[in-house]
């Protein structure tokens, strides 16, 4: 990495620009400072088309305004957040800001102003970065060191909202009357600003409706998520080609081989990988990713593409290391595929978002049952639960712009709630049998399988969106042989 002569964006523009303590450069000699301002090209972009989802962020502000009459609201897409020293974590914005307005800016904030019978929505954004002071060259974070942004007037015609500079944002908050409601946890400065203006129990009630506002896709999200779960079949495939590779080395090879598809058709992995191989399989978040790949063991692979703008899948299939099931995890295989298979034929409308878990928990807990693992009879089972020390999670959550989408919507809307056309949701049952569970067979132990799609609720049942991959453990072999040549 370059030694910038900065470290970090100055709080006010007119604030002096600070140099690094040990950079090369002791200081910038008046001439260099006034060459620096000069002989650069006009490169402001005219006619710019709106981005392909305006009319959609367009309705989903209108949904907010009508939610929250006469009141002020304000959307945070956050700041960088420093990994170490003065390197930062990639910028990710804020899911509600995105949501709303198609940007991905840092420090852009979404403003909802009382206007009549609505709201008027202004986007504050950092401007270009300042020639004349320098800041383009001699900051941290100016045009020269991370990128060119685009001008305000670039961006009003891209996301077809009045823009300003952001800079000016909290002075003017702060001198604000009215209610207001605020997105909490992504602006410290702007949560500042409010401080006597807010509430939690108002600002929670902001991030539950918007929480709920994603619960039904529109189709330009449904579209999103269709490419993600495209993509990430193609990891998928990407990973099966190089398991050799990956028993020379570690799990660490099949988390990069995947990340390499995420990172050329997505913008990132949806979330951590989960390579995990052997008794890794039986960890149910394991992202170390560290252990050895043998062949002979399972290779359980959770993974996601996510896209451009911000959609992801939500993937696992229990792959044979070495192209074939033993007999003991073909017959834990072929229990979770078909339990897999009873969930997902209980999603379609109207029916309870609950169905699919208990339809996918009753195969296992009959499985569990007939292989003489716990006593029966079924319905004891179910009702104390019993199943749960193998089977350990739920079936599925709303999937879409977070992996674990509509966190925080209200219990009723959410569990408790019916299925409508438009919803997409995991079914992703799993038996996992501990390395160290002693009261299953020695054969049983150490094997930890999990099947996972994403499941869109249509008009008339559900549609796998990431059907691309096989599920059945023949066709899984099938398809293995193929890609292996």
């Amino acid at each position: 990495m370059a030694d910038e002569l900065t470290p970090e964006t100055p709080d006010e523009a007119e604030e002096p620009i600070k140099q690094r303590k040990n950079g090369l450069y002791p200081g910038v000699s008046d001439e260099l400072a006034e060459s620096m301002k000069s002989g650069w090209a006009d490169t402001e972009l005219t006619g710019l088309a709106p981005i392909p989802q305006a009319a959609e962020t367009a309705a989903r502000r209108a949904a907010l305004s009508a939610r929250f009459p006469g009141e002020r609201l304000v959307v945070p897409a956050g700041k960088l957040k420093t990994r170490s020293n003065d390197t930062e974590y990639a910028f990710r914005a804020s899911t509600e800001y995105a949501y709303l307005t198609g940007d991905q800016t840092q420090d852009g904030v979404l403003v909802l102003e009382p206007a009549g019978e609505g709201h008027e929505a202004t986007i504050y954004l950092l401007p270009r970065s300042d020639r004349e002071n320098g800041e383009f060259w001699l900051d941290g974070q100016g045009e020269l060191w991370v990128g060119r942004r685009h001008s305000l007037t670039e961006a009003e015609q891209l996301l077809g909202i009045p823009a300003k500079d952001v800079r000016e944002l909290a002075a003017a908050l702060a001198e604000a009357t009215g209610p207001v409601r605020a997105v909490r946890g992504h602006d410290a400065g702007i949560e500042a600003a409010l401080t006597d203006k807010v509430t939690a129990e108002r600002d929670e009630e902001l991030r539950v409706f918007l929480s709920e506002a994603r619960l039904v896709k529109d189709g330009f999200e449904v579209a999103e998520l269709e490419k993600a779960c495209a993509a990430t079949a193609r990891g998928f495939e990407d990973v099966v080609k190089v398991l050799d590779k990956a028993e020379a080395t570690s799990e660490r090879y099949i988390e990069g081989t995947f990340f390499l598809r995420a990172r050329v058709e997505g913008n990132d992995v949806g979330y951590g990988t989960i390579a995990a191989a052997g008794p890794h399989a039986c960890t149910l978040h394991w992202v170390r990713n560290d252990g050895a790949v043998r062949s002979g063991d399972l290779l359980l692979l959770d993974a996601g593409v996510e896209t451009t703008e911000l959609y992801t899948a939500d993937v696992t299939r229990t792959l044979p290391i070495n192209g074939r099931y033993t007999e003991i995890q073909r017959k834990i295989y072929d229990a979770v595929y078909e339990a897999q298979e009873a969930g997902i034929a209980a999603v379609k409308p109207g029916a309870a978002y609950r169905d699919f878990h208990d339809a996918a928990q009753r195969v296992l807990a009959e499985k569990l049952v007939e292989w003489g693992l716990v006593e029966g009879p079924v319905e004891r089972v179910l009702e104390l639960g019993l199943q749960r020390r193998w089977t350990l999670h739920g079936t599925g959550h709303m999937l879409g712009m977070d992996v674990h989408d509509c966190a925080a919507a209200r219990t009723e809307a959410y569990v408790d709630t019916t299925l409508e056309p438009g919803m997409c949701l995991t079914v992703e049952p799993g038996l996992y049998f501990q390395a160290d569970d002693l009261t299953v067979p020695e054969e049983y132990r150490g094997i930890g399988v999990r099947i996972e799609d994403d499941i869109l609720v249509t008009e008339d049942g559900n549609r796998n969106l990431s059907d691309q991959l096989p599920r059945r453990s023949d066709e899984v072999e099938a398809w293995m042989a193929a890609l292996k040549g």
